[in-house]
């Protein structure tokens, strides 16, 4: 069955290619591509995480989580498909697959580190999830493979001419903060480590880049619930520090823009048009903005969807697109569309112009 799965998995994959020679060992390297770098945390992951050593809250390989474009779980923290598999289909780019996928060899169309839980802290959910240092380090070995099978000058050429998506952060305001420790100065570290990973990109060529800002974490099902023995921060604290790491960020792109020559970047409103859906639904094409789709207890808060975290019991909703929230913490597909669009409309599209 896994195999069988495998072969349809690969099958989608290659029905998403501009060249259908990749599927055949070769990269089927168009003259005029841009490559796809992802990065970041269950926003983006396409299924890293079920190749790792971890537990099944930082997992999502079972079904009803793929059923709505795969038919089947990949990995995903959704029905369907992510941010990343909507900028890949508009830039007219394969689904750009997980870096842990066993037999991945070719990153000329690039690849994706995304791991759901992970934070730009080491900390957060340390030893269940690839952090964003882990991430740079796998970059580094696909660069130096790149440049072994490119040679210097053509994978330099990718590189710069590539666009790196980022979404990283939440992960690291959903856990107990350090003690004794400033609003500021927190927030100030995950800027600080997302500011390290712009840099050290630059450094091997990169130039176009892509930011989600943080949804409003306090609005999601999980956030509504009291969960018993949650240490975290309250929801009030949560949209502090969110709105916070919202506002560093915009200032630290506008800086780095004017110190880093060549340096391009777009951001994703995510907290806006995640609030908005949230708090006016129907006005998008939702009936349902507050509650999951799938999960149990009030607003399907609690974290049990596809039942294999610890409770097998859950509810599941009929109709999907009506809902915003897939499960207690992640939106629908419907959702991603929606906002990718607005995205690419705004001024993603521009990064990926050869």
């Amino acid at each position: 069955m896994a195999s069988f799965r495998f072969q349809i998995y690969i099958l989608a994959v290659c029905a998403g290619l501009v060249i259908q020679s990749s599927c055949n060992g070769h990269s089927g390297l168009q003259k005029k591509h841009v490559a796809l770098f992802i990065f970041g945390d269950s926003l983006y992951d396409p299924g890293n995480n079920n190749y790792i050593n971890t537990t099944k809250d930082f997992q999502a390989n079972w079904l009803p989580y793929g059923e709505t474009f795969f038919r089947y779980p990949t990995g995903r923290f959704s029905d369907g498909r992510l941010i990343p598999d909507f900028i890949a289909e508009y830039a007219k780019l394969p689904i750009i697959p997980a870096y842990l996928q066993p037999g991945l060899k070719d990153y000329t169309y690039g690849v994706n580190f995304a791991s759901g839980g992970a934070g730009a802290l080491v900390e957060s959910h340390q030893g269940f999830v690839i952090d964003l240092k882990t991430q740079r380090s796998q970059f580094k070995k696909v660069e130096k493979q790149l440049r072994q099978k490119l040679g210097e000058a053509e994978a330099y050429t990718l590189l710069s001419k590539a666009v790196y998506l980022i979404s990283i952060g939440s992960n690291d305001y959903s856990i107990p903060l350090a003690t004794n420790t400033s609003h500021d100065e927190y927030v100030g570290w995950v800027i600080g480590n997302l500011t390290s990973w712009i840099k050290d990109v630059y450094k091997k060529g990169g130039r176009k880049f892509g930011f989600s800002s943080l949804a409003p974490l306090a609005s999601v099902p999980s956030m509504r619930v009291i969960q018993p023995g949650n240490t975290g921060p309250s929801g009030e604290e949560v949209t502090a520090l969110v709105k916070l790491h919202n506002r560093l960020l915009s200032k630290v792109l506008t800086k780095l823009k004017k110190e880093l020559q060549g340096f391009k970047y777009s951001k994703l409103n995510l907290y806006t048009y995640a609030k908005e859906r949230i708090n006016h639904p129907s006005k998008y094409g939702f009936k349902e903005g507050k509650a999951a789709c799938c999960g149990s207890g009030p607003y399907g808060g609690i974290y049990t969807c596809g039942g294999k975290r610890g409770v097998t019991e859950y509810e599941l909703c009929g109709n999907v697109t009506e809902y915003v929230f897939f499960d207690s913490v992640h939106p629908t597909e419907r959702v991603y569309e929606q906002v990718s669009k607005l995205w690419w409309g705004q001024n993603l599209k521009e990064l990926f112009e050869v």
